[in-house]
C-alpha cells in the first residue's frame, strides 16, 4: 500500500489529523489497535477551550457540538469555606465549552468513514520503520490478521502516552517529567449537576471537582493517595467525601447513581523535540499534563492544527519550512500549558502534614479572586490562547 501520511491512533489527535488533511486534499490511513466501539466510549476530557471550538467548527464538525456542548463563562474556586467565581468573559474575552471527548471521537469517526478514508481498527504488531529515510513504512496486522505494508511520506504518532511510536524514537529524544504524590479518582454519575458552572474546591481533606457531562449527567473527582485502590472506594465513601468537601450553607450536592469510576494517576511529561526524520509525535505521544487546567485534549488539537500545516506544505508544495519550525511551534505552547497545569494543581491539591504549604496555597488562592491582573492571568491560560496557525478552509 501506499499513503502521504501514516497516522497511528484513532483517538481525537490522529483522527482530527486525518480530516484536516483530507480537506486539503492530502491522502492519510489512520490505524488503531482498539476497537471502535471502544475508542467511542472512554471517558477522557471534555472541556474544550476557544480556539478548539473555532476550528472544530471551521473544519465541518459544529453541528452536534452546538447542538449538545454546554459553553461556560467561568469557574468557581472555592477554598476555606468560600466559594467565588471567576467570570471568563469579562476577563479574558472568551468561554470555554464541555463537550465530552467520546463526543467528539463519534464525530470524527462518522466524518472520517462518510468521506471514504482508510480508518482500521482492532490491528495488532504495529510497527513504525524507516523514518529516517524519504519512504517512512508502517507495518501491521488487520482485524482479520493480514500482514499490511504503508510506505508513507510522513509518519504521524497519535497513538497516546502507551503506544509505539515514541518509543521508536526514545533514544532521540528528551524527557522532562514530574510526578506526584496523588491521583484523581473519577466519577461518572446520573445526576443533574448541582452546579452551573465547574467548581474547583481546596479542602484539608483533599481536592474536589465538579464538572458537567451534560444535563443529566455529572463529573466528579477527587484527590487520593497516589497508589489508592478504587476497591477501597464504595459509593457510599465516595459520595460522602464530595459531600465534606464541597459542604457549603445553603447549597446541596446532589447525588445519584454511579456509572463509572476509576483513578487515574497524575503526571507532567514532555518529550522533546517532536519530530525526528519524518516521524511526527503529536498529543499524548509527546506530552502529558495533569488534568487540573483541562489542556490534555486541547494541546493534541493544537498540535495537530500545526502539524496540518506543516505537511500540507511540505507534501504540496515542497516547502519544509513549516515542518522543520514543527516541534518548536508546538512546544512552546505545551510548556506553557504545562506551568498552567502544575501551577493549578499545585495550587488547590492539599496536603494535610504540610501547614506551611497549605497556607502558601491559601495565600495564592486570595490572590487569585482578589487581584483582577491574577485573576485574568488564570482565566487567559484557562481559555486557551488562539492557535498560531489559521483553518486551512
Amino acid at each position: 500500500m501506499r499513503t502521504q501520511v501514516g497516522i497511528v491512533g484513532a483517538g481525537p489527535a490522529g483522527l482530527l489529523l486525518s480530516h484536516l488533511l483530507a480537506a486539503a486534499g492530502i491522502e492519510s490511513v489512520v490505524v488503531e489497535n482498539r476497537s471502535r466501539s471502544y475508542v467511542e466510549a472512554r471517558q477522557r476530557a471534555g472541556l474544550l477551550e476557544q480556539s478548539t471550538v473555532d476550528l472544530l467548527r471551521a473544519y465541518g464538525l459544529g453541528d452536534r457540538l452546538d447542538r449538545g456542548g454546554i459553553e461556560h463563562g467561568g469557574v468557581y474556586l472555592q477554598f476555606a469555606g468560600e466559594r467565588h467565581h471567576l467570570d471568563f468573559r469579562e476577563l479574558a474575552g472568551r468561554t470555554v465549552t464541555v463537550y465530552a471527548q467520546t463526543e467528539i471521537v463519534k464525530d470524527l469517526v462518522a466524518a472520517r468513514l462518510a468521506a471514504g478514508q482508510q480508518l482500521e481498527f482492532e490491528v495488532s504488531q504495529t510497527t513504525v520503520d524507516g523514518w529516517w529515510t524519504d519512504r517512512p513504512v508502517l507495518r501491521y496486522r488487520d482485524a482479520g490478521g493480514t500482514a499490511r505494508e504503508v510506505v508513507c511520506d510522513v509518519i504521524a504518532g497519535c497513538d497516546g502516552f502507551h503506544g509505539v511510536c515514541r518509543p521508536a524514537v526514545a533514544d532521540r529524544l528528551t524527557v522532562s517529567e514530574r510526578g506526584y504524590p496523588y491521583a484523581w479518582l473519577g466519577i461518572l454519575a446520573d445526576v443533574p449537576p448541582s452546579t452551573d458552572e465547574l467548581i474547583y474546591a481546596h479542602h484539608p481533606e483533599g481536592f474536589a471537582l465538579h464538572s458537567i457531562r451534560g444535563p443529566r449527567v455529572s463529573r466528579l473527582y477527587l484527590q487520593v493517595a497516589a497508589d489508592d485502590d478504587i476497591a477501597n472506594w464504595p459509593d457510599d465513601r465516595i459520595w460522602e467525601q464530595l459531600q465534606r468537601r464541597f459542604a457549603l450553607p445553603g447549597w446541596t450536592l446532589e447525588q445519584g447513581p454511579v456509572r463509572e469510576k476509576a483513578i487515574t494517576p497524575m503526571r507532567s511529561f514532555v518529550a522533546s523535540p517532536m519530530r525526528v526524520g519524518r516521524l511526527m509525535l503529536a498529543g499524548d505521544a509527546a506530552h502529558i499534563v495533569p488534568p487540573t487546567g483541562a489542556k490534555g485534549l486541547n494541546l493534541a488539537v493544537a498540535d495537530v492544527a500545526v502539524l496540518a500545516h506543516a505537511l500540507v506544505a511540505w507534501l504540496s508544495t515542497g516547502d519544509t519550512g513549516p515542518a522543520e519550525a514543527y516541534s518548536q511551534t508546538c512546544l512552546a505552547r505545551v510548556w506553557r500549558c504545562t506551568w498552567f497545569s502544575w501551577w493549578m494543581t499545585s495550587m488547590l491539591h492539599t496536603n494535610p502534614a504540610d501547614e506551611f504549604g497549605t497556607q502558601l496555597q491559601l495565600a495564592q488562592l486570595r490572590q487569585v479572586v482578589t487581584s483582577r491582573a491574577a485573576s485574568a492571568a488564570l482565566a487567559e491560560n484557562y481559555t486557551g490562547a488562539p492557535l498560531p496557525v489559521p483553518p486551512l478552509v
